[in-house]
């Protein structure tokens, strides 16, 4: 009388782990696209997040209030006079490092060139000549450098007079009517 004897040979565990990893080398690609379009996604939202908050802060305490772009993703926001905001230390409303959701290859270009501040009035508008600084940055374009074009999901971040920030695709296969077209 035989046994019945349960599991896997040898030759089938190393098939299934050779399958297995064909598969793996054959995603890597995409999945390392995938990961660097996230992040671009991610500095996009932070940027447009940071312009929400500076907009309510100057809104809730009726001062102007300055975002500032630094390198790469990182920005900061900040009361234009530190004694109109002593409640906070250096006037700082709140801070946001690069390495916080993004990474060194997400660059963030700002238009008109050379412009990383936009201050928000009282009322929540674009102060159009900030006080010491150059004119405001109306456009972010939002780019990783590890990636080609054609695989690069780049994003914008725009900023309307009114101080109203959109975030959108200038991706050209999108069809008129999308929604996240630029």
């Amino acid at each position: 009388m035989k046994k019945n004897q349960a599991g896997f040979t040898l030759i089938e565990l190393m098939v299934v782990v050779s399958v297995i990893g064909i598969l793996a080398s054959l995603g890597l690609p995409s999945y390392r696209i995938w990961m660097e379009n996230t992040r671009i996604r991610n500095a996009a939202e932070s940027i447009q997040t940071g312009l929400q908050k500076a907009r309510v802060e100057a809104l809730k305490r009726n001062v102007p209030v300055q975002l500032v772009l630094g390198a790469n993703s990182a920005w900061t926001v900040r009361c234009v006079t530190v004694a109109q905001c002593a409640d906070l230390a250096g006037g700082i409303v709140e801070t946001r490092a690069a390495s916080e959701g993004s990474s060194a290859s997400i660059s963030v270009t700002a238009t008109p060139a050379g412009s990383n501040t936009i201050v928000f009035t009282n009322l929540g508008t674009v102060m159009s000549s900030p006080p010491a600084a150059s004119a405001p940055f109306t456009q972010l374009a939002i780019d990783s450098s590890t990636l080609l074009a054609t695989d690069s999901r780049d994003l914008r971040v725009m900023v309307g007079a009114g101080g109203i920030g959109r975030m959108c695709d200038p991706y050209p296969g999108l069809s008129a009517s999308d929604p996240r077209k630029c």
